[in-house]
């Protein structure tokens, strides 16, 4: 018997029934076969030497392709729980994911890792390796599986989940074995052991099962995995310049932001700098999206229960939601639940609600920037780039399906004019589709997806598709951007919603005098403004553009004797609106350059004796090695304001 092989470029060849993904490698040339590492089977990721048993659409993956990694990085955590349970005698392991750039695998152990047990795991690995053991798949009864990892609790819970999930009717569950180690899995791993190439533990951290605090605390341990060791040095110096542009480590030396313990774990308070960099920020959004025909509106931080039950939120957000304040009905209080936000689009279609809509005001765009409030667990809490408090640019748009195209067009374009202003040129997009749970139609999220995917194409915006990733009230586009150093940052994000106006009853009248329900659009441009300063701390290593400077220019006196006239020119650029620092500190001067430099400040301005006789100024400018002598006072405010104005 024989299948039909059909490859990406649409050839086909005739095979052997149970022909491998290795044959059909090894039979298109020798350096195929050596970088293979799997195969998709009509797009289902297969084993390298797994028998293909029917006809099928195959391709063939390569360890140098992100699909390639994953597999190396999944790979390479099975051999680190190896290792691990290998040396501490009593351990138990839990779950072990590729991740983004690497992988990690949590334990439970009775004491946390040390640096010396990293370096004797890692050592450990390199001797998995090089035995060049075989992975093999297998499969075990429910039971058996219960049985066979009695002594691994986690294990057992992931087992029992399989056999309680309803509409699943698998009644065995995946497993891999190399040597004598053996995990649940449904891979595909790696051939062997030994096509480890190159990989390296980098920390361990606790982290909660199932990051719930309410569960048992584990010991996690990090790694990265790569298809050569070339790949995985460069890969350890962007992760060095990353640790130099880690926006919690520059937030506290430029003095933008912290995060007390007294204040709660995901809240941040912003210094002094800090509040002006995110004032500049919110500025400007306001400002482009007036421009951009938006209408502002403010909305309070809590709203009754019964809200909440409408949106859909209560039902689908709920573990994201903080818990209802429950108020008494005394003579001060009105007997009601309480819900601090999660989100902003309740309150903006109570805008629309407040009064009779036509045809003839729509589109119409509300705007706000929006604190709202959400429990997240707190092993992912990350600084500013995962909080439980932040801002959004928020806005939501209801229009007729008539102009849904049209305004989804315009959109896309002033998402990527604003990331542009902001210093970002590459982009990158997911389309998410419908969940498995839902709020509308399955047609209308058809509809919404298909508009989405056409405006994407207009855009010229390459998409990958995020199947079951949407929202639970519509799908949606979310924008990454690449940053200084290459890494892939989420930010913005557009959603088309049938569901809302359906749930609030929401209606327009058309020209023929009827009503219809329209369409609402969410979206996000910097996403959470929080997280958005967090991204260009780390995008631009802290040394912003100077209209987002904080402080956009330093004046350092030489001598006690120049501050008069140090302060005067300090007063002529901060009403030509120039954000200035005045150096009076008790330092020699190259210590106060030094300091203004550290502190990434664009221009150090230095007047001594012959400026103050001539009206004069010394200028360096961030990036020249020359301080400029002699400058004009007014020829130092024009270039700086010129230099300092903002992109619209």
């Amino acid at each position: 018997m024989t299948v039909l092989i059909t490859l990406p470029d649409g050839s086909e060849r005739k095979y052997d029934d149970g022909v491998t993904g290795f044959d059909i490698a090894s039979d298109i040339g020798p350096r195929l076969a050596k970088a293979a590492v799997a195969v998709t089977v009509d797009s289902v990721m297969y084993d390298l030497h797994r028998p293909i048993a029917s006809d099928a659409a195959v391709s063939i993956v390569t360890e140098n392709t992100e699909a390639g990694r994953h597999v190396m990085r999944h790979s390479a955590a099975h051999i680190m729980a190896q290792a691990v349970l290998e040396l501490f005698p009593g351990s138990t392991f839990a779950i072990g994911p590729a991740i983004e750039d690497g992988f990690y695998y949590d334990f439970s152990v009775d004491r946390p890792f040390t640096p010396d047990d990293i370096e004797a795991i890692e050592a450990k690995m390199l001797e998995i390796v090089a035995a060049d053991q075989p992975f093999e798949r297998g499969e075990l009864e429910i039971a058996d599986a219960i049985t066979q990892f009695a002594d691994h609790p986690f294990k057992v819970e992931i087992i029992r989940g399989v056999d309680a999930d309803e509409g699943v009717d698998d009644t065995t569950v995946s497993t891999y074995r190399n040597d004598g180690f053996l995990d649940l899995c449904r891979g595909p791993h790696l051939p062997s052991t030994g096509r480890l190439t190159a990989f390296k533990l980098l920390r361990s951290a606790g982290a909660y099962w199932r990051g719930d605090e309410n569960n048992p605390q584990l010991q996690r341990i990090y790694g990265t995995a790569w298809e050569s060791q070339k790949a995985l040095e460069e890969y350890l110096v962007r992760l060095e310049e990353a640790g130099k542009r880690d926006h919690r480590k520059l937030g506290a030396e430029l003095d933008l932001f912290s995060f007390p313990s007294e204040l709660g774990s995901g809240l941040a308070i912003w210094h002094p700098k800090g509040g002006i960099l995110k004032t500049v920020i919110e500025d400007y959004s306001r400002r482009t999206h007036r421009n951009g025909g938006y209408d502002y509106v403010v909305s309070p931080h809590i709203a009754k229960a019964d809200l909440w039950e409408t949106s859909g939120h209560a039902d689908f957000y709920a573990e994201n939601m903080y818990p209802q304040m429950e108020l008494d009905g005394s003579d001060d209080k009105d007997g009601q639940a309480y819900v601090v936000k999660p989100m902003n689009c309740p309150f903006h279609i109570l805008v629309y609600k407040s009064s009779i809509r036509s045809y003839r005001e729509l589109p119409m765009r509300l705007f706000e920037l929006g604190t709202v409030y959400r429990y997240e667990r707190s092993g992912v809490l990350h600084g500013l780039l995962r909080a439980r408090g932040f801002t959004q640019d928020d806005a939501h748009i209801f229009t007729t399906e008539a102009m849904l195209a049209d305004e989804l067009n315009t959109l896309l374009d002033f998402v990527l004019m604003v990331l542009r202003d902001f210093g970002f040129e590459e982009f990158e997009a997911d389309l998410s589709t419908r969940p498995e749970k839902f709020v509308g139609d399955v047609d209308a999220w058809g509809r919404a997806e298909a508009y989405l995917a056409a405006s994407l194409d207009k855009a010229g915006l390459d998409f990958q598709i995020a199947a079951g990733e949407g929202a639970f009230y519509g799908p949606k586009i979310d924008i990454h951007v690449k940053d200084a150093i290459g890494r892939r940052w989420q930010l913005s994000t557009i959603q088309v919603d049938f569901g809302q106006p359906e749930n609030f009853k929401l209606e327009y009248a058309t020209a023929e005098n009827t009503r219809e329900r329209p369409v609402m659009i969410h979206r996000a441009l910097l996403g959470s403004v929080e997280r958005f300063v967090g991204v260009l701390v780390e995008h631009h290593a802290g040394a912003f553009p100077m209209w987002l400077s904080p402080v956009q220019a330093t004046i350092i006196p030489v001598a006690d004797r120049h501050q008069g006239y140090a302060a005067s020119v300090g007063e002529q650029l901060n009403k030509a609106g120039i954000r200035v620092e005045v150096d009076t500190a008790d330092e020699t001067v190259g210590d106060k350059i030094r300091k203004a430099i550290t502190q990434k400040h664009p221009a150090v301005i230095v007047v001594g004796d012959n400026d103050v006789a001539a009206g004069t100024a010394g200028l360096r400018l961030r990036g020249d090695e020359h301080e400029e002598r002699g400058v004009a006072v007014d020829t130092v405010i024009t270039r700086l304001v010129e230099l300092a104005r903002p992109p619209r």
